[in-house]
């Protein structure tokens, strides 16, 4: 058992997952404090509750602090990092932090390449206005839940289980749900069956006994969901009537979504919502069938379907000016982008449709290559947007310019930085048009800065 007694001070606590872990320490009662170079909401909102944040690294921030948790992007040569090695104070990373906060608990984890965010948001949204008071934390702000983590106070633990450094092998859940397996990360695991096959072991850590629930219409989740063994309950969710649960009459529209939930052939009812595509109906039935076997009712997950806005970032309306129409959307592998453009046709099937996409690291515009070239059918024009790097350096041969120059449809341009795109997006917009800025970089900032242009 890891042990979080406070002081804790966070390296990195401006992070998505690291604000989550500093929230959840501070409900919890401890004493936290953090460091980060780039303030944010994320850390505002850790200071308006009461959580000291330095905005850089120095050894004297750690005062008295009793442990150190710090994100995977700082290394030993941080100075808070030598100075906790210097007192001989554990310094513990995100996923065994994250399993310890949830030791006690009855734990459901949402895995899988893409929709973890948006279905642990309903999932947690779903069991809150059951009653269930969960905590939870999310890889993402949720709309509907008012930011990425609570403590709650009932039994029960709703985490987005990450794969990246294979994290989500740290956690020994109740219920698991996969959503699908594409091939991603694969700068850390090298091969794709590498990749599915951490999705299997996540998938065995599931207590005997325990759920696992898997997207059956996804041959990377249906082959695991098939491997996994007796030892749990599984159940797959999808289109195909050989799934456990079934979306049909599937209705797409502007409005969003309608379809009916069939469990094992029985009809249970309907569910309408305001997400667009068939992606979001995947989702959506992942939740309620987690939903409904931990007892809620589907009276209760209608409601909360019907209400459910999502988590920032996924296909978020940002503003209109000019009659052009921006959407702010995280997508970042190719599969996500072809599902995302496939909802914005059906959501806007008259107007036409501007994406400006920033990749996210040079090894992913690389081992993706010919996926990349392809995905970009629902477009009418395409902007890209130098590389969001992250941790990485340019890969010779495989950079934003290379990938705008080899998409042939639509015809894509390169900007260098984010002016150059706003100019180019402003030039090719006309009223009635609807503009994307697509990926999980700061592509983000493009949007409001495109809007004032267009004002």
């Amino acid at each position: 058992m890891t042990e979080l007694r406070g002081p804790v001070h966070i390296v990195g606590i401006g992070g998505m997952h690291m604000s989550a872990i500093a929230q959840l320490l501070h409900e919890r009662g401890e004493s936290v404090q953090g460091s980060d170079l780039e303030p944010s909401g994320l850390t505002r909102n850790l200071e308006a509750m009461g959580v000291t944040v330095f905005p850089e690294h120095t050894a004297e921030n750690l005062g008295d602090a009793r442990c150190v948790v710090a994100t995977a992007a700082v290394g030993e040569e941080n100075p808070e990092i030598a100075e906790a090695r210097r007192r001989g104070l554990p310094v513990l990373g995100r996923p065994e932090v994250v399993a310890a906060l949830m030791e006690g608990k009855r734990v459901i984890a949402v895995a899988g390449s893409h929709g973890k965010t948006t279905t642990t948001s309903l999932i947690a949204f779903t069991l809150r206005e059951a009653g269930r008071q969960p905590m939870y934390l999310v890889g993402g702000e949720s709309r509907d839940l008012g930011g990425n983590a609570s403590w709650g106070g009932g039994d029960i633990c709703v985490v987005e289980a990450d794969e990246y450094q294979r994290a989500f092998h740290a956690y020994t859940p109740d219920v698991a749900v996969i959503t699908n397996i594409d091939a991603d990360h694969l700068d850390l695991y090298g091969t794709p069956e590498a990749y599915e096959d951490a999705f299997l072991t996540f998938a065995r850590r599931v207590r005997e006994g325990g759920r696992l629930v898997a997207g059956g219409s996804n041959a990377g989740s249906a082959r695991v969901a098939a491997a996994v063994g007796d030892a749990i309950t599984v159940e797959t969710y999808g289109f195909d009537e050989v799934c456990t649960w079934q979306a049909t009459d599937v209705a797409l529209g502007e409005a969003g979504a309608a379809f009916a939930v069939r469990r094992r052939g029985e009809s249970l009812g309907e569910l309408a919502i305001a997400l667009p595509g068939r992606y979001a109906v995947e989702n959506t039935l992942a939740a309620a069938a987690v939903c409904l076997g931990e007892g809620t009712p589907f009276a209760t997950i209608r409601e909360a379907a019907a209400r459910f806005e999502g988590a920032k970032r996924r296909f978020e309306r940002i503003g209109e000016a000019g009659g052009v129409l921006v959407i702010d959307e995280y997508a970042h592998h190719p599969s996500e982008v072809r599902a995302v453009l496939e909802a914005a046709r059906t959501r806007f099937p008259e107007r036409r449709l501007i994406g400006i996409h920033q990749p996210h690291t040079y090894s992913r515009i690389a081992y993706l290559w010919e996926d990349w070239l392809a995905c970009w059918g629902g477009l009418d024009e395409l902007v890209i947007l130098e590389t969001y790097a992250a941790r990485e350096t340019p890969l010779e041969g495989r950079s934003a310019g290379d990938l705008a120059r080899a998409i042939l449809r639509p015809g894509a341009s390169y900007a260098a930085d984010f002016g150059e795109a706003v100019g180019q997006a402003a030039e090719i917009a006309r009223p009635g048009d609807v503009v994307m800025t697509i990926g999980a970089g700061s592509v983000t900032e493009v949007g409001p800065l495109l809007l004032e242009h267009l004002s």
